[in-house]
């Protein structure tokens, strides 16, 4: 069902790193007008919206509480923790207390939050919607749209799959066709844009565009993928302008990058690989600074209809844990003082598909499987690669009609938080867990909603917590995000 593209074959096997691929030389075919924020003072008080319900009052953030910004799709340290604190212990009998919802369009995003403005970044119609909202409330500061004509090839929805970024008072988006906006995040003023796959000769990618930008110091960094080996880009945040680029056959991947300190230097982690036959792809460790490519590690699965899209892990100052599904599973990473890869064992049967596995000291956790029904809650250790544990706990939860199904977490995403870990599974499912290498402990569960496709991190700010529905449930609700009251 597929068409091999001959063009994509040549370079396709390079495992070694000649001196040329440290060579950048991209030129930039089309810099973007740049519009300057306006002069006027930025909307402060937010209106409600169709589609927004409000439900109630959250209680009071508790004396005390730490709080933290959510400021791109894993948190504030890339790696689904935060060190917010003052939560429930146990769900309220009837479920948790609704703040508001909102009725969305087709995305696989979460919200981004920072200082009191949130960014949702979704497809309404014929246009992909970036919508800065009060967090506490769900009203609307501003709104900015742009028209999209992507379609899903596999039947997915054809929404935009990376969750906005926001930094130095700005919002940037990637949408599910590549185009790269840069907003002012007080007014939703549109400082610039560009269209990436027409500029650029983008290689096709299986589900669009999906892996959120980065930035770093001065620049946007977005893994691409063209016809003349741009494998990485950066923008200067300010103009738009390519500042550098990264040489090399991988295109991007549905994993997005992470800057980490690897031997006391700043490097940016890129995990590649999509579209192409053979499928190649693997992990790059890149100078954030000019782009040069210190080494690339291939880790992909055989098969030609896979992804890479679990976002790579740093698990001390010189190891890297990355994932894989379809078959190929984890492996660990040394980086050495050389600047080399250097792998220190592989786990074939710990492979998540696109979360990211949660460290706790010397551990990780994650559910490992490619489809529903073959998931399975897992734990390894770090330095081993050993498996501590394997689980598929199981347990019915009612639904429309008084009829009970059997659920499990199948594909979850794990969240740390005031000392412990919330579980949300791809049905709505959220559960709190006590996590060791000796086995987990359930402390409660809730059933939030019954729909397919829950696959985006709950994102968790000033004690609540927001949760992404991304198709309609059983009861007949369309896709919304669920802001829940989480303070103790």
């Amino acid at each position: 069902m597929f068409s091999i593209r001959p063009f994509l074959v040549l370079g396709l096997t390079l495992l070694g790193l000649p001196a040329s691929s440290r060579s950048q030389g991209f030129t930039d075919p089309a810099p973007p007008e740049v519009i300057p924020a306006p002069a006027v003072a930025p909307p402060t008080e937010a209106t409600t919206f169709p589609g927004l319900t409000f439900h109630a009052a959250p209680k009071p953030l508790p004396e005390g509480a730490v709080t933290a910004d959510w400021p791109r799709f894993l948190g504030p340290t890339d790696d689904a923790k935060t060190p917010e604190t003052h939560l429930l212990e146990r769900f309220p009998e009837g479920g948790l207390k609704k703040v508001w919802e909102m009725k969305t369009g087709n995305s696989y995003t979460s919200p981004t939050i920072v200082a009191g403005r949130m960014v949702v970044f979704h497809r309404l119609g014929d246009e992909e919607v970036i919508q800065c909202l009060d967090p506490e409330s769900g009203k609307r500061f501003w709104s900015h749209a742009y028209p999209s004509t992507y379609r899903d090839r596999y039947g997915f929805n054809d929404g935009p799959r990376a969750s906005a970024v926001i930094a130095d008072g700005r919002v940037f988006t990637l949408g599910a066709e590549s185009v790269l906006s840069c907003l002012d995040l007080a007014s939703g003023t549109k400082l610039w844009q560009r269209k990436l796959a027409e500029e650029f000769d983008r290689l096709p990618y299986f589900f669009g565009h999906g892996c959120a930008p980065i930035v770093h110091t001065d620049k946007v960094i977005v893994p691409l993928g063209t016809s003349d080996g741009l494998s990485v880009a950066a923008f200067d945040v300010a103009t738009g302008k390519l500042a550098w680029g990264t040489k090399h056959t991988w295109q991007a991947g549905y994993a997005s990058p992470v800057i980490t300190k690897l031997h006391g230097k700043e490097r940016l982690l890129v995990f590649a690989g999509d579209d192409s036959d053979p499928p190649v792809g693997g992990l790059m460790a890149i100078d954030p600074e000019n782009g040069a490519l210190l080494d690339a590690f291939p880790w992909r699965p055989d098969k030609y209809e896979s992804v890479n899209g679990s976002t790579p892990l740093p698990v001390g100052d010189d190891r890297v844990f990355l994932s894989a599904s379809y078959d190929k599973g984890g492996v660990l990473l040394k980086f050495t003082a050389e600047d080399k890869w250097e792998e220190l064992w592989r786990n074939p049967e710990f492979g998540l598909h696109w979360a990211t596995p949660l460290r706790l000291g010397g551990d990780l956790y994650g559910f490992h499987g490619r489809n529903e029904p073959d998931a399975l809650f897992k734990s390894i250790e770090v330095a081993s690669g050993k498996e501590n544990w394997s689980a598929d706990p199981e347990f019915t939860t009612p639904g429309p009609g008084g009829r009970d199904y059997r659920m499990k977490y199948f594909r979850g995403s794990l969240l740390q938080a005031d000392g412990r870990s919330w579980a949300l599974g791809e049905f709505g499912t959220l559960g709190i867990l006590k996590l060791t290498p000796a086995g987990f402990e359930e402390i409660d569960r809730v059933q939030l909603f019954l729909a397919r496709a829950t696959w985006s991190l709950p994102v968790l700010h000033r004690g609540l917590l927001y949760i992404a529905q991304h198709e309609e449930d059983m009861e007949g609700n369309p896709p919304r995000l669920i802001c829940y009251d989480l303070r103790k």
